[in-house]
């Protein structure tokens, strides 16, 4: 078939959109409403229109229109309604408005009736309390007229250098007669020594972790300003319970056994944790393998599996929290080759 198309919701900095344009899609509209992430957008995809406002704002009528469609001819309606009422990192509120955002997605489901929709969201969905949740979404769409079927993929399966769970929902439209699948596992895990290796920003090469540096922490902190990197400063130390000392071994053993949630230092020969959308503070973030720091923003790239010349503007927080918040473009690649070859191309040879 000709190039499929693909209208992204809740599309972010473009994750999802750099996927599907890795395979073989042509977008046709994204609607998000974030102003750090549309610009961002718009800078990386200068050629796909953007709504930029609340999707609850815009109409079925108006979303074709301006991706120049009628009712059933687009291909994919892609979404990630924000994820923050269902994740296990947060309250998990049964009645959290931020979990009715998909009613959105489903009301313009309804009207668009694309042939498949691809729907991502976080495990915490279909754990504990949230099952119902679950349970409900799922009944909605498939009122909507689609077959759904729900699968929980691990991105570092699929060439992304991140060990990040998520849920995807796959539908295919009653009427094409297709049962929705998911891509199986493509890639063994990638460990975080092999993507880091040549970054802008990483200056250690050593081999072993453990050998003492001949420098203080405050000055292996020390960084040049283009990295934007942010730094585990004494006071950071302190408030994690290690001891500032001036051999960086015993700094980087203390970051091994620290508990807090998010700050993590990488093991160079395993791949690296979920990276969340909050790095601005002590307890959140990911620390080089070999350095005393947090990773710096072209790193955190490769470990989204962003390519290095994808381009983030704004302050650190806003190009971390763009990538955290990004479904990896690798992972939705792989379920977008999956969707285009098992479910349009039969539906187009039928």
């Amino acid at each position: 078939m000709s190039e499929p198309t693909v209208v992204s919701t809740f599309a972010g900095c473009g994750g999802s959109s750099l996927g599907f344009r890795l395979a073989g899609f042509r977008e046709l509209l994204a609607v998000e409403w974030d102003d750090n992430a549309v610009e961002t957008f718009r800078l990386n995809f200068p050629g796909v229109p953007v709504f930029h406002g609340d999707i609850g704002t815009l109409s079925g009528a108006e979303c074709m229109r301006r991706a120049g469609i009628g009712p059933g001819e687009l291909d994919v309606l892609d979404g990630s309604p924000p994820c923050q009422g269902f994740s296990t990192a947060g309250k998990r509120k049964f009645n959290d408005p931020r979990n009715s955002l998909f009613r959105e997605f489903a009301r313009l489901l309804r009207e668009v009736q694309p042939r498949a929709f691809v729907m991502e969201n976080v495990t915490g969905m279909v754990k504990g309390c949230m099952k119902q949740a679950y349970l409900t979404i799922i009944a909605e769409l498939r009122a909507c007229g689609y077959r759904c079927k729900g699968e929980v993929l691990n991105a570092m399966y699929f060439n992304v250098p991140q060990s990040r769970e998520r849920v995807i929902i796959v539908g295919v439209r009653n009427d094409l007669g297709i049962e929705p699948s998911h891509p199986k596992p493509q890639t063994k895990p990638i460990p975080a020594s092999a993507v880091l290796a040549g970054c802008i920003g990483t200056r250690s090469q050593r081999i072993n972790p453990w050998i003492p540096a001949d420098r203080s922490p405050a000055t292996l902190c020390k960084m040049d300003a283009s990295w934007q990197a942010l730094v585990l400063t004494e006071a950071d130390l302190k408030e994690a319970a290690i001891k500032p000392t001036w051999q960086s071994w015993r700094v980087l053993k203390g970051l091994e056994r620290h508990k807090h949630f998010g700050l993590v230092r990488l093991k160079a020969d395993r791949v690296a944790p979920t990276l969340i959308k909050e790095a601005g503070n002590t307890t959140t973030g990911q620390v080089h393998p070999f350095e005393i720091r947090k990773l710096t923003i072209p790193e955190a790239k490769r470990i989204g599996s962003f390519p290095d010349d994808f381009q983030l503007i704004g302050s650190f927080h806003e190009k971390w929290a763009r990538i955290g918040n990004s479904v990896p473009p690798n992972l939705m690649r792989a379920i977008a080759e999956h969707v285009r070859r098992e479910i349009l191309d039969r539906a187009t040879r039928g």
